[in-house]
């Protein structure tokens, strides 16, 4: 049988974005693959979406709305994907190969794997949105990043009407960006994705936070210290660390149901060595972070701090008391609120340090 055609309809979206801001588009939910092929030909037509304002306007792909920000009327047609279903895809000698679908939880996604015991997510528990969401941001937390378990990504390319299935070689994936985001909203829909999670598993465990985690210690201090190859009762399990960073965000970063907000705000800005060498004579407790090509990461919290925004308020939004990299929504807020004080908060970085930073949400408007 096939699906049904898809109908845009006018629809509310503040309780489909994380900063809960007022929104109004028209809207349409994708919860079967078989109706792809149809939108693809309404959008090659030109009449995807209702009369008036939105017939001709772009399509932007919905997931969690967990790193947006969402004006009162986007002049834009929104898809939600509601695709559902976890799958062991395949099965090689080092790893299991888990498929999920593209509106699947990310967090409930980490915690079902575990359950089943598939490891390798853990370190990436509780992040707000959606599978198809995490490819096109390169999600990372607590030492790692989504790239780095990926095995492909099943997308169409609704401007050519084909479905590909890439592998992270092709996804041009680098920090918090890949060719998904690049491309440019309405391009590319990702209905599946794959993992390739290790059956050697090893706790990744660099982070301070994690290692210095009072439920990741034994009675000699934390787990893995000092070098020498520890006991396995004494390793903690995949559980275990995906409890201590459950922990460890609750206890920095909001909850969006209850303080709106759409995570990190702004990127920890990455500069070129030379620069970092004369922050640190001005900034002796500068936190740097020396990477791979030379350069020095910087954490953007750390900077905002400095400039006197951790706690602050710009009218009905704020930076968070408790972590100053996160933007929250203190009620009534509108995008343009959100927009104005990001730009305050990255004006005073600037002046202060000679550093700029760059916003993590995009804009929809």
């Amino acid at each position: 049988m096939s699906a049904q055609p898809l109908v845009f309809s006018d629809q509310d979206l503040q309780a489909r974005n994380t900063l809960g801001l007022p929104a109004r588009a028209a809207v349409a939910v994708l919860d079967d693959e078989s109706a792809i092929p149809a939108l693809c030909e309404a959008l090659a037509a030109g009449r995807n979406g209702p009369k008036g304002r939105e017939a001709d306007a772009p399509l932007f792909v919905l997931g969690g709305g967990s790193n947006l920000v969402m004006s009162v009327r986007p002049h834009h047609r929104i898809l939600r994907v509601a695709l559902r279903g976890i799958r062991l895809w395949d099965e090689t000698a080092g790893h299991w190969i888990v498929e999920a679908a593209a509106g699947e939880s990310w967090h409930g996604f980490v915690d079902h794997c575990l359950s089943l015991g598939w490891p390798g997510l853990e370190n990436l528990a509780l992040i707000p949105g959606t599978v198809g969401a995490a490819p096109v941001q390169n999600i990372g937390a607590y030492g790692l990043e989504l790239d780095q378990r990926l095995h492909s990504v099943v997308a169409w390319d609704l401007r050519a009407g084909r479905e590909y299935e890439l592998r992270p070689e092709a996804c041009g994936f680098a920090y918090r960006d890949s060719l998904f985001k690049r491309d440019g909203a309405g391009r590319w829909l990702i209905v599946r994705v794959r993992f390739a999670l290790p059956k050697a598993w090893t706790p990744r465990l660099d982070y301070p936070d994690l290692r210095d985690h009072p439920g990741l210690r034994d009675e000699g201090g934390a787990f893995g210290a000092g070098g020498a190859a520890r006991e396995a009762s004494r390793t903690p399990s995949p559980r275990q660390v995906f409890d201590a960073v459950c922990d460890i965000r609750h206890r920095k970063l909001p909850d969006p149901a209850v303080l709106g907000n759409a995570g990190s705000f702004f990127k920890n800005p990455v500069i070129d060595a030379d620069q970092a060498a004369e922050l640190r004579q001005r900034f002796r407790d500068l936190r740097a972070y020396p990477q791979a090509d030379g350069r020095i990461k910087l954490a953007a919290g750390w900077l905002i701090e400095q400039a006197g925004w951790k706690g602050r308020r710009l009218g009905p939004v704020g930076m968070h008391e408790r972590q100053a990299l996160v933007l929250v929504n203190h009620g009534g807020a509108q995008a343009a609120d959100v927009l104005a004080l990001a730009q305050a908060v990255r004006a005073d970085v600037q002046k202060r340090f000679g550093v700029d930073l760059e916003q993590e949400p995009v804009v929809l408007d």
